[in-house]
């Protein structure tokens, strides 16, 4: 469906406007080894908003004289072509009923600008000329972020405020240079992002706490300023209910921000021993901090790099398998990338199976390698079952569009239960050592990186066995479980 472009023009230097016609856009002076975002917000509590300027400084990759963003807070927005929240999700998440938010661009400086895209999420800046590959250029975007009242990954939660999202993304390029546009669809996680550094300097109102993907460099009153390395995202929880507790892992300082918990102490433990364990099987975790945040999420849990939310409506052993889900997404996802719009059980998958692979390691918590996989062919089956009765024929294929899952229980059926079986046969298949130095190398060559499926699949390869098979008789949907 072709969607109305927004148009508005911005302001452009004199001296760019002269040179455009004749020059290629002048690089920036020392290029940064990464993109950088130097985001400047405030939340107001009164008016539900948060309103920012997020300096870009953008590292090219191929010719270009446009660049996008992803605006994926217009997802929430009344009208919006994809809703957010899956039809399964959507009464818990709008506890007050029906509620919208958007992004409200102010003002672009770096080039003309237009809102576009499949669903009005693409912030298109036209530069004044080319840019080159390995040069980069400055935008800065002034925007207010509005906010639904809903529990989800953007918005006002029932104890907390969730900023995950909260600024425009610069889209992920392909092969051939193309710009990789990420519609918000409700099921599955639809982002798509290179890594960046960032610098966040966050004003809340009194009395509120925050929580961050970065560590805290600077604090002056109600205003906090954080600092992120070599990150795909950056994210924030504030709340003026938050109460935290922290301890070292591993060199890690991490944090328990919780506002209703009578045995916090557990999450935090369960939070360092799964980093701990997870550093000694896969790699080091390589942030200063990791931060996990109870809040308002339909959901059982949402990753972002250095911070994890947790749904604040689980019982203790339910929180505690999301810590641990969560944190396996600080490598498999955060760390080591993948497209979690087209192949999502590659990170799904592998995060489900590491956290098999922690409570099997860690028998005090009483789940066993035999439950969980149990469980999921159990689950798997039963979906199975259902869709055949209603489709007369349930496809099984494992790597397809997030929009064409019919559902939510689809989808977690295929990229988490069917994930986890995959690799549990795969281990089964190969055994423990080689199943370890599989993943061990998937981790060193693509940290930082956004993997393929057959980059992991060519991980194992390399410990000497053949898996090319076995793969593909889960992704095509041909093995029988």
């Amino acid at each position: 469906m072709d969607k109305e472009y927004i148009k508005k023009t911005a302001v452009i230097f004199a001296a760019a406007a002269v040179c455009a016609a004749a020059l290629p856009l002048a690089a920036c002076q020392n290029t940064p080894e990464r993109t950088t975002y130097d985001i400047t917000c405030t939340y107001s509590e009164e008016r539900g908003t948060l309103s920012a300027v997020c300096d870009v400084t953008y590292v090219n990759t191929a010719d270009t004289d446009v660049i996008k963003f992803n605006i994926y807070g217009n997802a929430y927005r009344e009208g919006a072509l994809y809703r957010p929240v899956s039809d399964e999700l959507e009464g818990s998440a709008y506890y007050n009923g029906a509620s919208y938010g958007g992004v409200q661009i102010t003002a672009v400086e770096g080039g003309e600008w237009t809102i576009c895209g499949e669903d009005e999420n693409i912030l298109e800046v036209t530069l004044p000329g080319t840019l080159a590959g390995g040069d980069s250029c400055e935008i800065s975007i002034s925007y207010t972020l509005e906010l639904a009242e809903v529990n989800h990954r953007t918005g006002i939660a029932e104890h907390a405020v969730n900023l995950g999202n909260f600024y425009p993304v610069a889209c992920a390029r392909d092969g051939d240079g193309n710009f990789l546009e990420c519609p918000y669809y409700s099921d599955g996680d639809p982002f798509l992002s290179d890594c960046a550094d960032y610098k966040v300097t966050l004003t809340v109102p009194e009395g509120y706490t925050a929580a961050a993907s970065g560590q805290l460099v600077e604090s002056s009153g109600n205003t906090y300023t954080y600092s992120l390395e070599n990150a795909r995202d950056f994210c924030m929880v504030i709340s003026d209910e938050f109460k935290r507790i922290s301890a070292e892992a591993g060199g890690t300082q991490v944090y328990y921000y919780y506002y209703s918990d009578d045995n916090a102490q557990a999450k935090l433990d369960a939070a360092c021993q799964s980093l701990e364990y997870f550093e000694s099987a896969f790699g080091e975790y390589m942030w200063p901090t990791l931060s996990v945040v109870q809040t308002g999420f339909a959901a059982g849990g949402m990753e972002y790099p250095a911070l994890t939310m947790i749904n604040g409506g689980l019982d203790e052993s339910g929180a505690i398998a999301a810590i641990v889900h969560e944190n396996a997404h600080q490598w498999w996802y955060a760390m080591v990338g993948s497209d979690q719009i087209n192949c999502a059980w590659q990170d799904e998958g592998l995060a489900e199976y590491s956290a098999l692979m922690f409570f099997e390691n860690s028998p005090e918590y009483g789940v066993t390698r035999t439950g969980l996989v149990n469980a999921a062919i159990n689950a798997y089956r039963a979906y199975f079952t259902v869709y055949n009765q209603i489709f007369g024929d349930a496809d099984t294929s494992m790597t397809r569009h997030l929009k064409d899952f019919v559902s939510d229980y689809e989808y977690v059926n295929i990229a988490y239960n069917k994930g986890l079986i995959l690799f549990d046969t795969l281990r089964q298949s190969i055994g423990d050592d080689r199943f370890l130095a599989g993943l061990k190398s998937y981790f060193a060559e693509n940290k930082g990186k956004i993997a393929k499926s057959d980059d992991l699949i060519a991980c194992f390869e390399g410990t000497g066995v053949d898996v090319d098979g076995l793969f593909a008789s889960f992704i095509e949907g041909k093995v029988i479980i």
